[in-house]
């Protein structure tokens, strides 16, 4: 029998972008673009707008907005046990699937501190408060009564998220608005159950659609979830499979775009946490060696990162206030003029959108050296963004 056919980074980069929507702009609604990149990072309450407008043609954020009002889209903690937007249709399932990741943290990090609680109380005392929607504070309060000896706000805050699916209720999240952290629980607020498990194999199949070739091992860092490789035999009739240059076995849809590797790819601003850069195991097809090096923040959150043929050549930030905004990029490397000319093309059309009321914009570009890295600059969409 012979070996499956080799894809180096190039195919795969590009293979990638196709069902990241990043080759070119989709004309999916936002709510179908959403299903179909399996949830969107929201760890910042705005910043997965721009995720969707790097993506999408014609993107209305106001109208987006209204999907979490309307209930159609909920902001909680998924993958990687971190929040996420997903669709209303999804939610319970992806909860579900997850589940075994979120509850990992209560077993580790914060197992010992819970040691004096009888969980199942604690689930049961949290789902009667948040009948109304409630916010972080009034939630620790309303069980520090029951539990006077109970662990600090923190390790409190990451049980009840842990024990209960909860959701963020809008306005938190809404374009052009803002609001405190208030939960509401996930079944409630959709009118659903969160099933007590799932059958990870159709969610592993999506998982390839939209990140796709990948390796059990891309699935289980995209995910969170450990032991996803008899998903992966499961399907394994269906699936078509290749290998890496280092030899790794791949899989992917029959029927996926996989595109010549020297299709254009145009310049892309990501937002913060862009699942597009922690879904797989082996970043290559997106990282080179010298980029990681240069780009690599030691403290704080992960920035915005800027693609340029498809790779990760810079990280970016919005400096500035409600009159001024400038962007600013720093690059592992000079950019050829052609694309520097084009980043700023893009990067001019990324503060229209991400800052409409500012009256003067400007673009800011130097090169870094991997010692000077520093997270300092990723702060950006959480000061002065609309919401």
């Amino acid at each position: 029998m012979s070996r499956p056919r080799e894809l180096d980074a190039a195919a795969l980069n590009r293979a990638t972008l196709a069902r990241q929507l990043l080759l070119e702009r989709s004309p999916m609604a936002p709510f179908e673009a959403i299903g179909h990149l399996v949830g969107l990072q929201a760890q910042t309450a705005t910043s997965w707008y721009l995720t969707l407008w790097s993506r999408l043609r014609d993107f209305d954020p106001v109208a987006t907005g209204r999907l979490l009002e309307d209930r159609r889209i909920v902001r909680s903690w998924f993958m990687r046990a971190t929040i996420h937007a997903v669709t209303d249709a999804d939610a319970p399932d992806l909860r579900a699937f997850t589940q075994a990741t979120i509850e990992r943290a209560i077993r580790g990090k914060w197992g010992e501190a819970l040691s004096a609680i009888d969980l199942r109380e604690l689930e049961s005392k949290v789902r009667a408060f948040v009948a109304t929607p409630r916010t972080p504070g009034e939630l620790v309060a309303h069980l520090a009564a029951h539990w006077p000896d109970a662990p600090d706000a923190l390790t409190m805050t990451n049980a009840i998220k842990a024990i209960v699916p909860l959701v963020q209720v809008p306005p938190r999240g809404v374009w052009g608005r803002s609001g405190m952290v208030r939960f509401a629980a996930l079944d409630a607020w959709l009118g659903r159950p969160v099933p007590p498990a799932v059958d990870p194999v159709p969610i592993v199949r999506r998982y390839l659609a939209a990140y796709g070739p990948a390796s059990v091992a891309d699935a289980q860092t995209w995910s969170g979830i450990t032991r996803l490789s008899e998903a992966f035999e499961r399907l394994r009739p269906e699936l078509v499979t290749f290998h890496d240059p280092s030899g790794r076995e791949l899989f992917d849809l029959p029927d996926a775009p996989r595109p010549d590797p020297e299709t254009p790819a145009p310049p892309r601003f990501l937002a913060d946490y862009d699942n597009l850069l922690l879904s797989h195991a082996d970043r290559s097809r997106f990282v080179g060696a010298g980029s990681r090096e240069a780009l690599t923040y030691r403290t704080g959150p992960i920035p915005g990162a800027l693609l340029v043929d498809g790779r990760m050549v810079g990280a970016w930030h919005i400096r500035g206030d409600a009159r001024q905004a400038t962007v600013v990029i720093q690059l592992a490397a000079a950019l050829a003029p052609d694309d520097e000319a084009a980043v700023r093309e893009e990067a001019d059309a990324m503060l229209e959108f991400s800052r409409p009321r500012t009256t003067e914009r400007a673009i800011e570009i130097s090169t870094i050296r991997p010692q000077s890295a520093k997270s300092t600059i990723s702060g950006a969409w959480s000061d002065g963004m609309p919401g």
